[in-house]
């Protein structure tokens, strides 16, 4: 009889806040149990749906980045004349010691790196501003040769 009471006390307690969360209008206990149970099954019917589409979006990402992977970027030099000296672009893909050979290739022909920004994300992306340490005849297209040469050696 007083484990009987103690356990209608604790529900009798604990029904205000069933009603509160479950937002239920019910005053009977059995009702507000079950707007309870009905709110559990909603939360879980909603947690299986993202679940489900964290599944999905985690897929379309794996296969994006294979993808990615699969996609063979061009080798892609570009060289213009500038104010101060040369403006480099290279786009490659990454791997190797790609910068380190291009950087090589600028050394061996005496040019210096004056400014430069460099992104290695997906690719190689590369744009640099190179100066000749010596007064000498330099032509665009043969820096882009040399660098050229330098890609495809890695």
């Amino acid at each position: 009889m007083v484990v009987r009471l103690q356990r209608r006390t604790a529900m009798h307690n604990m029904r205000p806040y069933l009603r509160t969360l479950t937002r239920s209008k019910s005053v009977k206990r059995k009702y507000v149990i079950m707007d309870a149970l009905l709110c559990i099954y909603k939360l879980k019917l909603k947690l299986e749906a993202i679940k489900t589409e964290l599944a999905n979006l985690i897929a379309v990402k794996r296969e994006y980045l294979s993808l990615m992977k699969e996609l063979q970027l061009p080798k892609e030099v570009e060289v213009e004349k500038g104010e101060k000296g040369f403006i480099v672009r290279v786009t490659c893909e990454k791997g190797g010691d790609k910068l380190v050979s291009i950087l090589e290739v600028f050394e061996e022909m005496g040019l210096t790196v004056s400014h430069a920004r460099v992104s290695c994300n997906l690719y190689l992306s590369m744009e640099a501003i190179v100066v000749a340490e010596e007064e000498r005849a330099l032509h665009a297209k043969s820096i882009a040769q040399a660098v050229t040469k330098a890609i495809e050696r890695q």
